[in-house]
C-alpha cells in the first residue's frame, strides 16, 4: 500500500467571471460521455480558437499548476489571503467540483467540512442526516450506530436531534456537521475555516478532536486564518497566493512568509461584489488612517496614534446593529475587539440611514512592535453575523516598527503582546 494519501499534479481550476457552474442531471452526464470523443477532436482542430479563449479576461484561474503530496497521517495547514484558492482546492479534493486541468489522487475515504451544513438535507432531522452523511462516506449502518451516541454528545444537540436541520442555527449546523465528519472515521479529513462559526469553547473542542484524529494516524488538511491553531495542529504548511503555491514546508518557516506578504495591506475597498454586502450595514471601506483620514500605507511606529476607519451604507436601521473590528497578533491570537453598538446610545452616536463613517483611534504606545491583522465585524446582536472574523470578514494588515525609545538600552523591544505606557503614582 502506498504511503501517499493525497497526490496533486498540475492542478488548475478556471471560472468564468459572473457565471455559475451548470447543474448536471444524469442524462447530461450520459450525453457528455457519448459526445466527449467528438468534442476532443473538435478542440484539436481549433487550437487557435482555444488559445484565444484562454486569453479572454472573462475568466479567472482560482488555482494554477498546483502540485504537492501529503503522506498518510500528516496534518497539513493551508494558509493564504481570501481568494487565494484554498477553498477551491478542498472542493476539488472533496469531489464537489472538477479541475480544469491536472488531477488529484485520493487514497482513502474522505470526510469534509467546507461550508455550514455541507451534505445535509434541510428537510431531514439531525438524526436522519447523521445516517445520510455516514452513508455518503461509505459507512455501514452498524458502524454509524456504533458512533451515533458519541456524535450527538459531541455536537450537544440532544434536544433538537429529531428537529429538521433547516430550523438549526448556524452554530448548531456546524457542531453537528463537524461531529459527523470527525467521528465517522474518514481516513482523510478536510476542514475549512467554517469552524470559526462556533463559539470559543466549541472551537477549542474541535481543535482538540482534530488533534486526536491526527494522533490516530489519519490525514488532515486544515484551512484557517488563525495562525496559532495552524501552529498547534500542523507540522507542515502550504501557502497559496493567487492560486499558486508560493511555499510548502515547515510551519515556522512558511507562516512568517505569509505574514510578511500581507503586512502592507492597510486598506480594503469594496468592489461591489463583497460577500458581506447586506441592507443593514454594507461596508465600502476599511482602512488604517491618520487624523486626516488618509490611508497610512507604511509601517506604523509604536509611538504614534492611528485610526481604524469603517465606512458603510445603511438602507434600514436595526437597533441591534453592531459594527467594529477584531485585532489579531501575528500568531493568530485574538488581542481584543472594539465594537460600536446601537444598544449603547449613551456611548456612541447612532448609525444613520445612508453613508456612515466610523473611526476608532488606537492611542500611542498601545500595540507592541510586530505584525497584526485587523478584521471587520458587522452583526445583528444575538441574531446573525454579517461580517464574521475568521470566516468572511474583510481584513487589513499593519506592521508596527520601532518607536520604543523608552525601553532599556539592552531591550530590543518590549516583551508581551501589548506595550502601553502607563502612569505610576507615588503613595509614600
Amino acid at each position: 500500500m502506498t504511503n501517499i494519501a493525497i497526490r496533486v499534479e498540475n492542478l488548475s481550476k478556471r471560472y468564468r467571471i459572473g457565471e455559475r457552474e451548470p447543474y448536471g442531471a444524469l442524462r447530461d452526464v450520459l450525453t457528455n460521455a457519448m459526445t466527449a470523443p467528438f468534442r476532443r477532436l473538435r478542440s484539436t482542430l481549433q487550437r487557435s480558437n482555444v488559445e484565444t479563449f484562454k486569453r479572454s479576461n472573462e475568466f479567472i484561474w482560482a488555482l494554477k499548476d498546483v502540485s504537492f503530496e501529503v503522506k498518510r497521517g500528516e496534518v497539513i495547514g493551508i494558509i493564504g489571503r481570501n481568494g487565494a484558492g484554498k477553498t477551491t482546492l478542498l472542493k476539488i479534493l472533496s469531489r464537489i467540483t472538477e479541475p480544469t486541468e491536472g488531477y488529484a489522487e485520493i487514497h482513502g475515504r474522505v470526510g469534509s467540512l467546507l461550508e455550514v451544513g455541507t451534505g445535509f438535507h434541510p428537510e431531514l432531522t439531525g438524526r436522519e442526516n447523521v445516517y445520510l452523511n455516514g452513508a455518503i462516506l461509505g459507512m455501514r449502518k452498524v458502524e454509524i450506530e456504533r458512533k451515533f451516541d458519541e456524535i450527538v454528545a459531541f455536537a450537544e444537540i440532544e434536544r433538537f436531534l429529531d428537529t429538521p436541520v433547516k430550523r438549526y442555527s448556524s452554530g448548531m449546523f456546524v457542531r453537528l456537521a463537524f461531529a459527523v465528519a470527525a467521528h465517522l472515521e474518514p481516513e482523510i479529513l478536510l476542514v475549512d475555516e467554517v469552524l470559526a462559526v462556533g463559539d470559543a469553547a466549541f472551537q477549542k473542542k474541535c481543535l482538540g478532536k482534530m488533534g486526536d484524529v491526527a494522533k490516530e494516524g489519519r490525514t488532515v488538511l486544515f484551512v484557517s486564518h488563525q495562525m496559532n491553531a495552524i501552529r498547534t495542529l500542523c507540522r507542515k504548511c502550504l501557502l497559496l497566493t493567487q492560486g499558486k503555491i508560493t511555499d510548502y514546508g515547515d510551519v515556522e518557516r512558511v507562516i512568517p512568509r505569509y505574514l510578511q506578504l500581507d503586512s502592507t495591506e492597510n486598506e480594503w475597498i469594496s468592489d461591489g461584489k463583497s460577500r458581506v454586502s447586506n441592507p443593514y450595514f454594507n461596508p465600502t471601506r476599511f482602512a488604517i488612517v491618520d487624523r486626516q483620514l488618509n490611508c497610512i500605507s507604511r509601517a506604523i511606529r509604536a509611538d504614534e496614534e492611528f485610526g481604524v476607519l469603517i465606512e458603510g451604507v445603511t438602507d434600514s436601521i436595526n437597533i441591534s446593529l453592531t459594527v467594529g473590528f477584531a485585532v489579531y497578533a501575528a500568531s493568530g491570537e485574538l488581542l481584543f475587539w472594539a465594537l460600536h453598538t446601537d444598544r449603547k446610545p449613551e456611548m456612541w452616536p447612532a448609525i444613520r440611514t445612508g453613508h456612515n463613517k466610523l473611526v476608532c483611534w488606537i492611542p500611542r504606545h498601545f500595540v507592541n512592535e510586530g505584525d497584526y491583522r485587523i478584521e471587520l465585524i458587522v452583526s445583528l446582536h444575538y441574531v446573525a453575523w454579517l461580517s464574521q472574523p475568521g470566516v468572511n470578514a474583510p481584513s487589513v494588515h499593519i506592521a508596527v516598527r520601532g518607536g520604543l525609545s523608552e525601553s532599556p538600552y539592552w531591550m530590543m523591544a518590549r516583551p508581551g503582546l501589548l506595550a502601553p505606557v502607563l502612569p505610576f503614582t507615588s503613595i509614600g
